[in-house]
């Protein structure tokens, strides 16, 4: 490839094209990033310095235009691979272009329209031109990690209305301490307009994770991480409990998104958000990995790094480490995607279950009863969430008959609210943000299972409401479809049971109590009978197994049996254990 060096004045002409306004002109200067033009085409292109090639023979990059028709074609694997691999340089104009049109894939409302950002500035401000004063940040910024990275203070002032304006477009929002951070990284390489539209995508992601947005996601994705690198990084893990016994990992890990945010230099996050802005969070918690491994190795043969110097206070020297890291971009990244058995379904099961031990943690055992008590504001449903309750509670049949008898009507709405709020508190957290749908009733479907599976086979997850003749009511949620009955195996044959261990039973009259997985408690092995979820046929449904089978239902969804069962650990469901049903409704989840 035959090129040429950009000279200073193009460099200088180059960089206010990119951010004229929101940047520190010196910031290109610092990084000292040569640029090449190739020879076949306008695209600006780099002769990459993280790895030695032959003369004449450095790999063209990949142009925004070639990335974009790939996606186009769906083909989202060969993108992954290019943004991997394709080390464009820091100040690249290709980010301009490339990072609203990964991050706009993953927009799930509909496409909007020219001047909504500014309309929404107009809402919020009163003025649609920019304060010299402080905007004061919204509650879910976290003050000390407002990183600037190399912004002017018009692109600060920016970037506090844009995540301000954020914030009351999105009012669930409760707590995200990476989001001022990810937009100061955006403000580089786009307008405010684009880069508020990059951020909606975001956090409005139904398919993968890139930003959390409560406290409760925050704490269960760093737990996650934890658990990641227990077994992914264990001498790394073992080595930092070792020297420091009195210290809980927990310490360290909770500031892990700090490694990469404040700790690393700006060429190696702007290609990190590369590939994170198409992928999602599983690339930090790949780099994470390579951090703790890279970490522990200079700690065993750079005296600096020794267990003297670190012991008290391991995790700033992890950002002290990260500030200075002994590798580039593209070998970090490079040994971030060499992890092997860190597969996406591998990190969902880590985080569904962790997210599941936090939430079984806020069960209070009283009496016979269980009771759910809120450790925070994020175990209370959020603005949307109570709109999908309010929606759930129009289609609610059941609600009808909650409440004890002789109770006066607005008594007995203010209970059907307490108990759909208790019911919506033990949903996975991701799910409350989705519109509940009433897939099959009895009542208006008729009594069939052959109904029911048509009606509902094919959703995830479910949820089950039953209401005896006895008014008694309990059910189940179930996080698989219920089409898993047909699946077989390796050897053709039909499968008994399936399912996950995010499903749980629950009571809502008389008791109040859920009965989660026996499987949360710990990683010891139950046995078999303790992963018996859920079984179906055209005879009957069965959910939980074990001694006993907590709910089954005949053909005719019109008599049952519930039983105490090794699944979920739970009493009969109903005192008599027989039961004839009144009621069965399920609930569907739109958009997912």
């Amino acid at each position: 490839m035959v090129g040429k060096v950009l000279g200073i004045k193009d460099l200088e002409q180059f960089s206010s094209r990119r951010s004229s306004v929101y940047v520190d002109p010196e910031c290109d200067k610092f990084f000292e990033l040569p640029l090449f033009i190739a020879a076949s085409s306008n695209d600006i292109t780099t002769k990459c310095q993280c790895f030695q090639f032959s003369p004449g023979k450095e790999p063209a990059l990949r142009s925004y235009t070639e990335i974009q028709q790939l996606l186009q074609q769906g083909k989202k694997r060969d993108v992954k691979n290019i943004l991997r691999e394709n080390s464009w340089p820091i100040n690249s104009p290709i980010r301009s272009q490339l990072w609203p049109m990964l991050c706009g894939q993953h927009q799930t409302k509909e496409h909007m329209l020219d001047g909504f950002y500014w309309e929404m500035v107009h809402q919020v401000f009163g003025t649609t031109e920019l304060s010299e004063k402080p905007i004061m940040l919204p509650a879910f910024v976290d003050a000390t990690h407002c990183l600037p990275y190399h912004l002017t203070s018009t692109g600060r002032a920016v970037a506090d209305r844009i995540v301000n304006v954020l914030g009351y477009d999105c009012p669930d929002i409760t707590y995200s301490p990476v989001l001022y951070p990810i937009t100061s990284i955006l403000l580089h390489f786009m307008s405010e307009e684009e880069a508020y539209v990059c951020l909606a995508g975001l956090v409005g992601s139904k398919e993968k994770v890139f930003i959390n947005q409560t406290k409760l996601q925050h704490e269960v994705t760093w737990k996650t991480v934890m658990q990641i690198a227990k077994k992914h990084t264990k001498s790394a893990t073992s080595y930092f409990q070792r020297i420091c016994p009195g210290l809980k990992l927990e310490r360290v890990f909770m500031d892990w998104c700090w490694w990469i945010l404040a700790g690393l230099p700006f060429q190696h996050l702007v290609r990190i958000m590369d590939c994170y802005f198409h992928e999602g969070i599983k690339v930090l918690y790949r780099v994470a990995l390579v951090i703790l491994n890279l970490f522990h190795k200079e700690c065993q043969s750079n005296n600096e790094w020794s267990p003297d110097n670190i012991k008290n206070d391991i995790g700033n020297a992890l950002i002290k480490f990260c500030k200075k890291i002994p590798v580039s971009p593209a070998k970090l990244l490079h040994a971030a995607f060499s992890i092997r058995g860190l597969s996406t379904q591998y990190i969902s099961r880590i985080f569904i279950k962790t997210e599941m031990l936090l939430k079984s943690r806020s069960v209070l055992t009283s009496g016979s009863k269980q009771l759910i008590k809120s450790r925070s504001s994020d175990n209370l449903p959020t603005s949307q969430s109570q709109v999908n309750i309010q929606m759930m509670s129009h289609t609610l049949t059941i609600r009808e008959h909650f409440g004890l008898p002789g109770t006066k009507n607005f008594i007995k709405t203010w209970t059907d609210r307490q108990f759909l709020f208790t019911l919506w508190s033990w949903l996975p957290v991701r799910i409350t943000m989705y519109q509940p749908v009433l897939l099959y009733t009895t009542e208006e479907h008729g009594c069939s299972l052959t109904t029911f599976y048509v009606r509902v086979e094919q959703h995830e997850p479910t949820l089950l409401m039953i209401k005896t003749c006895n008014n008694e009511v309990f059910g189940a949620y179930c996080s698989s479809r219920w089409f898993e009955r047909n699946v077989k195996d390796d050897k053709g044959q039909r499968q008994a049971y399936f399912g996950t261990g995010e499903t749980f039973l629950f009571s809502l009259y008389p008791e109040r109590a859920k009965y989660p997985w026996v499987g949360i408690e710990g990683d010891k092995d139950l046995g078999h009978s303790s992963e018996l979820f859920m079984a179906a046929d055209s005879k009957m449904i069965t959910i939980g197994g074990g001694e006993g089978q907590a709910i089954w239902m005949d053909e005719n969804i019109r008599f049952g049996k519930t039983d105490s069962c090794k699944t979920f650990n739970n009493p009969p469901l109903c005192p008599s254990g027989d039961f004839e049903i009144r009621v069965l409704e399920v609930y569907g989840f739109v958009g997912i």
